[in-house]
């Protein structure tokens, strides 16, 4: 049997709590699928973590600097 890994969709928190009803948690996949189909077929949905903002660095430019 052929194994092929679905790819990861990055959604917001918000949406994850909306879909709560639908969706169950996998723990081998540390994502999100659809219920009864999940194993099979499907979006596998993880939290997006990623920083909106970036942090402004605080004190000196370290990259531009000379020795």
């Amino acid at each position: 049997m052929r194994i092929v890994r679905r790819p990861r969709r990055y959604v917001a928190p918000q949406w994850l709590r909306l879909l709560g009803p639908v969706l169950r948690y996998s723990g081998s996949r540390d994502a999100y699928v659809l219920r009864a189909v999940g194993k099979r077929m499907g979006p596998v949905l993880r939290q997006d973590r990623r920083q909106m903002q970036r942090r402004r660095l605080q004190g000196p430019e370290r990259r531009a600097s000379a020795a």
